[in-house]
C-alpha cells in the first residue's frame, strides 16, 4: 500500500516543486501534553502548501493532534491539509496574526483524511507545475503585466489558487475566464510580493543554507538600509540583496544587539576638542566598543580610534572647559567605502514617497483576492 503525504510532490518532475513539498517549521505546541488542552477550544490550525494555513472548528470532536491529515470544508468542495496546532495556542496564534474572528469565516473539519482523499490530493498537486507554465503563457498572450509565481490546487482538484506578482493594478477578469475554460476548475487569483514569491519557490542563499522564508519564516518584517549601516556592513547592493532582489531578511537578526551596544557609545554628533584640533565622528564598532574620529568633517583625515570610555572622558573634559593635548587613541587606516561609491547606491532599496522623501520597505502588500 502506497503511503501518501499531503504536499508531497515526489511524483512531479520539477525539482523546485519537489522542494516545495516540505512543510515550514510550525509553532511549537508546548501545551499539547496537557489533558485539558483540547477541551479549551475546538479550533485547530491546518497547514496546506508552504505558508498557507487556515483555522477550522473541530465540531465533530475528532481525535486530532499535530501531524494528523484531515479533510476540511472549502468553497467549493473540500481541501486536505495537516494539523499543526490544537487547543489554546490556536486562539493565541489567531490573535498574534490579527485575525478578526467576527470577519474570518471559520469552516469545519469534515473528517480524518482517507486514503482516497490523500491519493486525490497527490494527483491534484501533480498538475500544479504544468498548470503554472501554461498559465504564464496565457497571461502573456493577453498582454498582462503580471507574473504567475505559483499555482496551488485544492485537495479535491476542483479549485486552484494562482499566485501572481504585479507592480500595478491588473485587470484579469478576462484571464480568469480563460483559466476556467482551459483548466476546467474554479479560479482564485491572489497577489503576493517578491518576498512571498521567493519563499514559495525556495532556493539556497549565499550562506549555503535554504532561504529563511522557505524554511521557517512566516511573517516578514521591515528591512531598511539603516540595518546595514548600523552593523558596518559593506554597502554593496549586490551583496545586500536576497534572492527576491530586496534587502535580506537576515540583516535584521542582529540589529537589537547592535542597537544595545550602540547605546554605550557617545553620540555621533558630539565633537571632541583638543588643544590643537577638533575631531568629528567618522565610524564606530559597537560590538568592540570603539569609535573612530577624523580631524576633517568631510573626508577621512588623521583618523584616530578611541575606546568608548576614553571618548566619554574627553567629552566630560570639554564640558568642563578643558581640552586634552591629544586624543591618545590608536591611529587608524581608512578602509571605509562611501555609501555613494563602489558598487552602486545602497539607498536604491528605499522607495520614495509622494513628498519626495524616502521610507524603508514595509511588509509586502496584503494578498488581494478575486474569485469566480
Amino acid at each position: 500500500m502506497k503511503e501518501y503525504t499531503i504536499g508531497d510532490h515526489s511524483e512531479l518532475s520539477a525539482a523546485a516543486t519537489k522542494r516545495n513539498s516540505a512543510f515550514m517549521l510550525p509553532v511549537s505546541d508546548w501545551l499539547s501534553d496537557l489533558p485539558e488542552n483540547s477541551q479549551l477550544t475546538d479550533l485547530v490550525e491546518v497547514q496546506f502548501k508552504n505558508t498557507r494555513k487556515g483555522y477550522f472548528h473541530n465540531s465533530a470532536h475528532l481525535p486530532l493532534e499535530k501531524g494528523v491529515k484531515v479533510a476540511v470544508e472549502a468553497n467549493p468542495g473540500y481541501d486536505v491539509g495537516e494539523v499543526v496546532l490544537t487547543g489554546k495556542l490556536v486562539e493565541l496564534q489567531m490573535k498574534k496574526n490579527r485575525i478578526d474572528s467576527s470577519r474570518y469565516e471559520v469552516r469545519q473539519v469534515l473528517r480524518l483524511a482517507t486514503e482516497e482523499d490523500l491519493a486525490r490530493a497527490v494527483q491534484a498537486h501533480a498538475r500544479e507545475h504544468e498548470t503554472m507554465i501554461k498559465a504564464r503563457e496565457l497571461a502573456k498572450s493577453l498582454g498582462l503585466e503580471m507574473k504567475i509565481g505559483d499555482v496551488e490546487y485544492q485537495g479535491d482538484g476542483s479549485k486552484a489558487i494562482f499566485f501572481y506578482i504585479a507592480d500595478g493594478r491588473v485587470d484579469f477578469r478576462q484571464l480568469i475566464k480563460v483559466y476556467a475554460e482551459t483548466f476546467r476548475i474554479r479560479v482564485e487569483m491572489k497577489q503576493i510580493g517578491a518576498r512571498q514569491e521567493a519563499g514559495r519557490i525556495g532556493g539556497t542563499g549565499p550562506c549555503g543554507r535554504e532561504l529563511c522564508c522557505s524554511t521557517w519564516m512566516i511573517n516578514f518584517s521591515s528591512v531598511g538600509t539603516g540595518a546595514a549601516r548600523l552593523q558596518n556592513i559593506s554597502p554593496n547592493p549586490q551583496k545586500l540583496a536576497g534572492m527576491c532582489a530586496k534587502l535580506k531578511c537576515c540583516l535584521n537578526y542582529e540589529v537589537p544587539v547592535y542597537e544595545d551596544a550602540s547605546k554605550r557609545l557617545p553620540s555621533r554628533h558630539t565633537e571632541l576638542e583638543t588643544k590643537d584640533a577638533t575631531f568629528y565622528f567618522f565610524s564606530s564598532d559597537p560590538l568592540a566598543g570603539t569609535i573612530t574620529y577624523s580631524s576633517d568633517p568631510r573626508v577621512p583625515a588623521n583618523l584616530t580610534t578611541l575606546t568608548a570610555a576614553r571618548a566619554h572622558e574627553i567629552i566630560a573634559m570639554n564640558h568642563r572647559g578643558e581640552k586634552p593635548d591629544t586624543l591618545e587613541g590608536t591611529r587608524a587606516v581608512s578602509t571605509e567605502i562611501g555609501y555613494q561609491t563602489g558598487h552602486g547606491d545602497v539607498t536604491r532599496f528605499d522607495k520614495k514617497r509622494s513628498d519626495g522623501k524616502k521610507h524603508h520597505h514595509h511588509n509586502d502588500r496584503k494578498d488581494r483576492k478575486e474569485k469566480k
